[in-house]
């Protein structure tokens, strides 16, 4: 809501005279009164509750979500996007009919030529619910749950450098400043654990090239600050200045907490700062994480038959096995958005040393995932995705051997996987070209995977909204549309 709306809404009567008594002539004033005046005649309140009521059209499929986002965008034409003709067009140019005219980034556009690198890697056909798909023979865990997976294989972006892809695909817009969807799922939801946050996010670090990874993708941009993500963090402080120095008492940071929620309200009183408020209720979340965190972040109550599925660094704080499990206890702790970041995925030059350890990080973990939220009954409402911010060119970037090569930044198209939660399992949708550099066949943009999955929630993207400086804001922007071939 509009900040100006909220604070009339909020404002009582004496409240209202002692902070005008000053300016009720000036026009300001008279202006708000009369504004009050109307709102009172019309019986209108508007307010988040109101808009929130209204987006919630049809019953969800999913409650909560698992985002995997491989920062650095993996090329789909090695791991998801099998295209056996380009052997035979080894260090051939790409022809200009192909690439017809699109934008480069500055890495390559200096190329005297554009030489089409083929995958080394070996794909072979795994079994889904359709006629197969084929899978890189570097995601052999994966491929094995291929019956529970839907390939999007016809994503496309607006976005061709790191950053500001990113922030589209985490925001819906590639300027900073929107929330981000955990943001909008917490906003829109609310939460179901009053002792862990809506919004949890986790970083892993990778091999290779790793881009700058920024708090604002999981900021709460203009919604208020309740709704942001909250980054747990490796080792024993897992959030920063949640434990108590030495000689606090948990009763001491009962009566500290309660002095300051005292000014707190006192703040809100006099000048209605929603962010008042906001602080009371991030503190108290505070002190009961100073319970609840310790004991989700403590794997010795799994058991062995689990810490295996997940493989062998999943007692290594912070590594993707790690954050993997921790993503499952979460969800099963109600959490309703749990964010993963995979950094290292920018793979320029040294891609077929670089992906082999990208995919050893993180393949056996996130089929584990899946497996294990499927055995405890938690996959069918929890909608998982795994993607990166755009795909990679099937030209080589920088010199073209037998044995190496590298490639650059391509948001023509790419592929991503949905599991749980309302989707189809066991498909494929939409198509690419033979050289995997244009969609021919079903194209699904940000948008409208975003408007998917608002729709598997529950709710109607064009009419979660929020009022700011005047205007509705969403998700979507004013874009997005859902892909029902992909809905169970």
């Amino acid at each position: 809501m509009d900040p100006l709306e909220r604070r009339l809404i909020d404002m009582t009567r004496r409240r209202f005279f002692l902070s005008s008594a000053g300016t009720l002539m000036s026009g300001f004033g008279l202006a708000a009164l009369t504004s009050l005046h109307h709102r009172a005649a019309a019986g209108q309140e508007p307010g988040p509750a109101d808009v929130l009521s209204a987006a919630r059209t049809h019953a969800p499929k999913a409650r909560r979500v698992i985002y995997m986002h491989m920062e650095g965008a993996p090329s789909h034409l090695d791991l998801f996007d099998f295209k056996p003709g380009l052997k035979d067009r080894f260090n051939q140019d790409l022809p200009d009919s192909i690439r017809d005219g699109q934008r480069l980034t500055g890495m390559t556009s200096g190329q005297a030529r554009f030489p089409v690198a083929p995958s080394l890697f070996r794909f072979t056909k795994a079994t889904n619910r359709q006629d197969g798909v084929f899978l890189s023979e570097l995601i052999p865990h994966t491929a094995s749950i291929a019956r529970d997976l839907c390939f999007i294989h016809s994503m496309k972006t607006d976005a061709i450098n790191h950053e500001p892809g990113i922030t589209f695909f985490q925001t819906g817009h590639q300027q900073p400043g929107r929330p981000s969807f955990g943001s909008w799922m917490s906003y829109g939801l609310g939460s179901s654990n009053a002792n862990l946050p809506a919004f949890v996010v986790l970083i892993s670090q990778g091999f290779g090239n790793m881009q700058a990874l920024s708090s604002r993708f999981w900021g709460s941009g203009f919604l208020p600050s309740e709704h942001q993500g909250c980054r747990l963090r490796t080792g024993d402080n897992a959030v920063l200045y949640l434990k108590d120095p030495a000689g606090v008492s948990r009763e001491d940071r009962r009566r500290m907490l309660d002095a300051a929620n005292r000014l707190n309200e006192e703040d809100f009183d006099r000048t209605l700062d929603p962010e008042a408020r906001a602080r009371i209720a991030q503190a108290e979340m505070a002190f009961r994480m100073q319970m609840s965190v310790p004991e989700l972040t403590d794997f010795s109550d799994e058991d062995q038959e689990t810490l295996d599925l997940y493989g062998p660094n999943v007692r290594t704080p912070g590594s993707f096995a790690a954050n993997c499990l921790l993503a499952r206890r979460l969800a099963e702790r109600g959490v309703r958005f749990i964010q993963l970041y995979m950094r290292g995925w920018d793979q320029h030059n040294d891609l077929p040393r670089e992906l082999r350890l990208q995919c050893n990080a993180v393949d056996q973990p996130q089929a584990a995932l899946i497996q294990d939220l499927k055995r405890r009954g938690l996959l069918d409402d929890t909608l998982v995705l795994w993607a990166g911010e755009f795909g990679r060119t099937v030209y080589s970037q920088g010199q073209l051997t037998e044995t190496t090569y590298g490639r650059d930044h391509h948001p023509r198209c790419f592929t991503v996987f949905l599991s749980g939660g309302g989707i189809k399992p066991g498909i494929t949708h939409g198509a690419t070209d033979d050289f995997g550099y244009n969609i021919v066949k079903d194209p699904v943009d940000v948008h409208d995977l975003h408007a998917t999955m608002l729709h598997l929630l529950g709710l109607d993207h064009q009419r979660l909204t929020f009022r700011h400086q005047g205007r509705d804001y969403r998700l979507t922007d004013v874009f997005g549309n859902v892909v029902k071939p992909i809905l169970a």
